[in-house]
């Protein structure tokens, strides 16, 4: 059950729009680099797109009818946008889900340290990382920094052309014939991701007492530094939320440009895709909903993870102001709905075959790719969609001529991976994995095809149009 590639079939307008949308994702990427940034210009897109902020619709009272659409954020770090459909919320609704975080580095909350004469920022990696990789290549810093007197300061610093960036040095091969012999995973270990950002000292005026500068003169140039830049002092630190980055744009790879080099595409790339779906979605039967979340990468936990409540309280605040409230209503709703948990798959690699089994992978520039399940071992932590669901997307996708394709997580024993899926299959829903195939999954510098991108988008719009 070959799955032609989607590259053969393209039109010369279809190839216009897949350039249009591809450098719309671009930017994106480029732009947006934490889960903070992917909320705010989601809230910025969709309020061009006539969305309104659910808030201010609850606080006025103001009833919600079809055609309505309507956000909510939670903590700035979570998105749920919806479009009200003709057809009652009880009849359920049609919900793509993605997630907005990506693996990388978090600043510790008393990170700056002076060693003979080098000052670092102390990190603790986030989500599932191959900590060797992240060493030697040129970082930003991005985030922001709570003060106590209430304000927030963003901080973006090693994206412009005249930024200075930062980095987490190495061992020269000159020198390094004992780490060459330790195990991948003990090469760089974790204590060891300490981010360069300084050397020069701070110099004292000839009289002047500075006992931290005397002690420790190049962190306290480092501290000054903030202080002038930011107007945050070391000890604002301590409620801030500064996430290590790959440095740079996301860019055109290959010769035939035909595929995306950039840093967060899981799951960003599926975050993108199915905003843009949304934002483009005209007045559907089934009310639409996109939900773009946190913390998947670290098992969706907390406040704004997706085992939070923030999805079913917001369905039953738009289940209150479109006249059909009340915790019967709502559980008929969210058992009814049908849900895409969008996230990224792994791209077949030939360079390392032997953990796939090839009928079962998914391959760049074949279409947006389903997982009847994940998990891992005897599908371990697995959302295992339903023949008869399956069927149904099958006919949608093939209906509105999408390039789609299946998949498993590599071979049985190799290993596996978990998304969202479960958490909402909780609720009774229907609900099966798809995404974007993925080279290089969790490293700092991910690719994907432009045609995956492009038919995710197609599958997306044709999903939102499920009756």
């Amino acid at each position: 059950m070959d799955r032609p590639n989607a590259w053969k079939d393209y039109t010369a307008e279809q190839l216009d729009r897949l350039h249009y949308l591809c450098e719309g994702y671009k930017a994106y990427l480029s732009e947006n680099k934490t889960e903070r940034e992917c909320v705010a210009a989601g809230v910025a897109m969709a309020e061009e797109a006539g969305y309104v902020d659910l808030a201010d619709r609850i606080a006025s009272g103001e009833p919600l009818a079809a055609g309505d659409k309507v956000y909510a954020v939670n903590r700035g770090k979570t998105l749920m946008l919806l479009h009200l459909g003709t057809e009652p919320l009880t009849n359920g609704v049609n919900i793509l889900g993605a997630h907005v975080d990506s693996p990388r580095l978090d600043i510790k909350q008393d990170p700056v340290e002076e060693r003979n004469e080098l000052v670092t920022l102390d990190t603790h990696y986030y989500g599932g990382v191959k900590k060797y990789q992240w060493v030697t290549m040129p970082l930003a810093i991005h985030g922001v920094v709570a003060k106590k007197d209430g304000s927030v300061v963003p901080v973006v610093i090693g994206e412009d052309d005249d930024d200075p960036v930062f980095c987490i040095t190495d061992l020269l091969p000159h020198l390094g014939a004992q780490q060459m012999g330790k195990k991948a995973s003990e090469v760089i270990e974790g204590e060891m991701l300490d981010v360069l950002v300084g050397n020069r000292p701070l110099v004292i005026e000839e009289g002047e007492k500075n006992d931290d500068a005397e002690k420790n003169p190049v962190k306290a140039n480092v501290v000054a530094i903030l202080r002038e830049t930011l107007g945050i002092e070391e000890e604002d630190l301590l409620s801030a939320e500064l996430e290590v980055v790959p440095a740079g744009p996301a860019r055109d790879l290959g010769l035939d440009r035909s595929m995306i080099l950039g840093y967060g595409q899981d799951d960003r790339v599926c975050a993108y895709t199915s905003l843009v779906a949304q934002l483009d979605c005209e007045t559907p039967a089934r009310t639409a909903v996109t939900l773009l979340v946190d913390k998947e990468e670290i098992g969706s936990v907390g406040a704004t993870g997706m085992t939070s409540h923030f999805f079913e309280d917001t369905m039953a605040e738009v289940l209150e102001l479109a006249g059909e409230s009340g915790p019967l209503a709502l559980r008929r709703c969210l058992a009814r709905s049908n849900m895409l948990s969008s996230d990224v798959s792994a791209g077949f690699d030939p360079a390392f075959a032997s953990v796939f089994e090839p009928k079962n992978s998914a391959y760049l520039g074949h279409g947006l790719t389903f997982n009847k399940f994940t998990g891992r071992g005897g599908k371990g932590g697995s959302n295992d969609a339903d023949a008869e669901y399956v069927a149904t997307i099958r006919r949608v996708m093939d209906e509105g001529g999408v390039h789609w394709q299946t998949a498993e997580l590599g071979k049985v024993d190799a290993g596996g991976g978990g998304t969202i899926a479960y958490i909402l299959a909780t609720y009774g829903m229907s609900v099966i994995d798809c995404g974007v195939p993925v080279l290089s999954m969790h490293a700092p510098w991910e690719t994907t095809s432009k045609a995956d991108v492009y038919e995710a988008y197609r599958g997306y719009q044709e999903f939102l149009k499920l009756a």
